[in-house]
């Protein structure tokens, strides 16, 4: 399977290392500065599933064509117009596109510029960083990823996809029913960010608190309230992980645009991950007050940020 990947970021470059170990010919869009520090020291990958470190094929912007089966899409959803206007010479073929993005907002835009029979849906949980030095961590063991197809027309790309991507380290699942695993990984991302991002905490330091219990249980009612009003209401089961996940008084996890404005981050995703939650609950004549307040500090914490 011939595969472009955009960016050898955190996610990209994580997953774009696996895929070659799993025998795809994987080439890298990236940025001539990225392309230059591959040329020069090789992609390199720190896990506890096992290292990689070699070298790869990368194009820049003016360098990519068609001929692909498939682009793997890993990037931010604030830089997702960027991103598919460098992709859109690889997709003249009749390549699909596996966005590994979160919430659903970028699934709207994809299907609006390439039509839904070449987008798929990819579900990941994983934690991966770009390091100083270029080098990609990932923190842990838990990698798990979730590939479907969204109409009948890609059923055999993702097939092909899960099989391939099944040779690599970590939990690999095809799903029949993927927007159904979009909504209960947003609902989990969305109560978790929300509050983490809120409360400037980790889900144990939150949840330790008087109040934080109560509010963490408010976030995930909110949330997965608005899956129900859409028609993806979570599974019994799904729910639960989900409150084990986000009430655990000794977990030290903390949503990722948390850290980002931890960091100064001049850009979050604040809009994909909550406002548009916030957006569809409102369609539907819902109000969310937790999610709002949240929402509002981090617009606050967006307007600061540009100014």
């Amino acid at each position: 399977m011939k595969i472009l990947v955009l960016g050898a970021g955190g996610m990209g470059g994580y997953y774009g290392a696996r895929l070659i170990e799993a025998g795809a010919d994987v080439t890298f869009l990236v940025r001539p500065q990225r392309a230059e520090a591959l040329a020069r020291h090789g992609l390199r990958v720190r896990s506890e599933l096992g290292n990689f470190e070699g070298a790869v094929r990368t194009v820049v912007a003016d360098e990519v064509g068609s001929g692909h089966d498939l682009v793997l899409l890993a990037c931010k959803t604030y830089d997702l117009d960027a991103a598919i206007d460098a992709i859109a010479p690889a997709m003249t073929g009749g390549a699909a596109v596996l966005p590994l993005l979160n919430g659903l907002s970028a699934y709207d835009t994809l299907d609006r510029r390439f039509g839904r029979d070449h987008v798929l849906g990819g579900v990941s949980y994983i934690a991966t960083t770009l390091a100083p030095d270029g080098s990609i961590l990932h923190a842990g063991r838990v990698d798990k990823l979730i590939v479907g197809a969204r109409t009948q027309d890609t059923q055999p790309l993702a097939d092909g996809f899960h099989a391939l991507v099944s040779r690599t380290p970590g939990v690999r699942a095809l799903s029949t029913d993927i927007d159904q695993e979009l909504w209960n990984k947003w609902v989990m991302i969305a109560a978790g960010a929300l509050m983490t991002c809120l409360m400037r905490g980790t889900v144990g330091d939150i949840v330790r608190t008087r109040d934080g219990r109560a509010l963490m249980e408010q976030a995930i009612d909110e949330c997965r309230g608005v899956a129900e009003l859409s028609g993806h209401a979570l599974s019994a089961g799904v729910l639960a992980d989900v409150r084990g996940r986000l009430l655990d008084e000794t977990s030290t996890w903390a949503a990722s645009m948390m850290r980002d404005i931890a960091q100064g981050a001049t850009r979050i995703e604040a809009d994909a991950i909550v406002g548009d939650l916030i957006a569809r609950a409102a369609q539907a004549g819902i109000d969310l007050p937790l999610s709002r307040t949240a929402f509002c500090h981090l617009q606050v914490y967006q307007g600061r940020q540009a100014a």
